[in-house]
């Protein structure tokens, strides 16, 4: 799988990212909870979209795709508040099933990035 990464606007022009792999293991000792799909305020959101990228067909089929593909049964991780840093697709194929609930593990803090201000495209995958 290709090396992922969570992007929040960064306070110039680019991003600030976050190693989803450290993510994962940031959360591995927190419990599993029941997380809400109703409390997740990214899904009335353009979340793969609004960084400057055009919905097509062609992308929108991909993001499909990985839905098609992604397990349940690993929970998503969301930072303190609640907001997704990885999982979106398994919480999208949740909504799409028609579960009110995803499995989540929460950051106890949020951690710094691992890039301030980057490109997406600048990052090593």
């Amino acid at each position: 799988m290709r090396k992922q990464y969570h992007f929040r606007p960064g306070s110039g022009a680019g991003f600030n990212a976050w190693d989803v792999d450290r993510l994962i293991g940031l959360v591995a000792s927190q419990p599993v909870e029941r997380l809400p799909l109703d409390q997740i305020s990214e899904l009335d959101t353009d979340y793969w979209f609004g960084h400057g990228t055009v919905p097509t067909v062609r992308s929108i089929a991909e993001h499909f795709r990985l839905m098609t593909e992604v397990d349940l049964q690993f929970p998503i991780v969301v930072d303190p508040w609640g907001g997704v840093m990885d999982g979106m697709h398994r919480v999208a194929r949740a909504l799409a099933e028609g579960e009110d609930h995803v499995a989540a593990k929460r950051l106890a803090v949020m951690p710094n990035p691992d890039y301030l201000d980057c490109h997406p495209d600048d990052l090593p995958y």
